[in-house]
């Protein structure tokens, strides 16, 4: 479904552009993933609506074939998040330990109180990390829009299956400038 409308309550919520990431060889250029995003988050911001920046420091405790699972090691200055996203005072910042931004985390308690009903999503892995935060944001029961041209995965197949069957399954998807074209009919409450 393509981008129709966006609630008045949406706050857009950014996955994982922080320097250990955005470095990694993705399928879309990180740089205008990150551009995306930053254009959004400014947009988002001038008309009042809540900003998530969402970094992931940890991994689940699990074991895995497929990746790390318990405890991992980063380097430094891994988990900071990408100055281009022009964090602000007033912005949530969600630091998360699972793929996905709501387990274990207080963000749906911290989008509730804002009277949040819709998020949209950006970021860096689209298969893993926006996916996550896609399902269980619509398993909470809040709209769910992915902003495709905003998003990027290390895994091209991944990242399509993502983009073109997931996603349309959990909510609306549309570029960047689909969501902007609508934005400006949600407002602050």
């Amino acid at each position: 479904m393509s981008v129709t409308t966006l609630d008045p309550r949406t706050a857009l919520v950014v996955i994982d552009l922080q320097q250990g990431i955005v470095g990694l060889d993705t399928v879309h250029p990180a740089d205008e993933v990150v551009t995306r995003s930053a254009e959004l988050a400014a947009a988002f911001r001038e008309r009042g609506l809540p900003v998530v920046l969402v970094n992931v420091a940890g991994v689940a405790p699990g074991r895995t074939d497929g990746g790390p699972g318990g405890a991992a090691a980063f380097p430094e200055g891994w988990t900071e998040l990408v100055k281009e996203l022009d964090r602000q005072p007033g912005d949530l910042t969600v630091t998360k330990h699972q793929w996905g931004a709501f387990s274990g985390t207080s963000l749906d308690q911290d989008l509730r109180r804002r009277g949040v009903t819709q998020i949209v999503l950006t970021g860096i892995s689209t298969s893993i990390g926006v996916e996550s935060t896609a399902r269980f944001a619509h398993e909470l029961g809040y709209h769910v829009t992915v902003a495709t041209d905003a998003v990027t995965d290390t895994d091209p197949a991944a990242h399509d299956r993502a983009v073109g069957t997931i996603f349309p399954r959990l909510g609306e998807t549309g570029s960047t400038a689909d969501i902007l074209a609508v934005l400006p009919a949600a407002t602050a409450a």
